[in-house]
């Protein structure tokens, strides 16, 4: 009698699906998580250079501070931790000269009224947020690549699991279909079969 094989085609099949699976997950997931990383970053720092030619650093002289303005903030926009950040009623000039007075929060530790702060402003001397900064927008982008890298992962590990059950699910059908054509009577004895 001769020895049948230990593995069914079936099986070399999956191992072939299994194979090139992780040969995906080694190689595309980190290749799509770095290609979207780097077109993330060439996006953002777009945006930054933008934000910082739309806003300038003002120097403001406090003129009173703003009652229970005092709160501990992060701004996402820059990778520093959380600081503390103190509403003020400020005056400072517009670029044009123009006199300017308005309600701003700075980090600086000095309120005093008098005091002089840094504030950021726009291009025509209103009061605008900071702008993101370089290593911040790194960040930002090294998070996009990473979020892209394990979204692929998820997608060629969902592929997988998908080929393998329509695999076994053919397996079952197969089965069922040779149990079928060996009849009720299988197993008994005297049967004539």
């Amino acid at each position: 009698m001769a020895a049948q094989p230990l593995r069914r085609a079936t099986d070399r099949r999956e191992a072939w699906v299994a194979l090139v699976a992780c040969v995906l997950l080694v190689l595309a997931a980190p290749a799509i998580g770095l290609f979207l990383g780097s077109r993330a970053d060439d996006a953002l720092q777009e945006s930054v250079r933008a934000q910082q030619a739309r806003s300038h650093v003002t120097t403001a002289v406090v003129v009173r501070q703003v009652p229970a303005a005092r709160h501990l903030v992060a701004d996402p926009e820059v990778s520093t931790d959380r600081v503390a950040q103190t509403a003020v009623l400020a005056r400072w000039r517009a670029p044009d000269g123009t006199p300017r007075r308005a309600t701003v929060t700075t980090s600086s530790r000095n309120t005093a009224p008098g005091a002089r702060v840094r504030i950021w402003t726009d291009r025509e001397g209103r009061p605008s947020l900071r702008p993101m900064d370089a290593p911040t927008a790194h960040t930002h982008a090294a998070l996009a690549g990473f979020g892209g890298a394990m979204v692929a992962a998820l997608l060629i590990e969902c592929g997988r699991r998908l080929i393998v059950w329509r695999m076994v699910q053919r397996r079952y059908d197969r089965l069922d279909r040779a149990w079928a054509r060996a009849g009720p009577d299988w197993g008994r004895t005297g049967t004539g079969t």
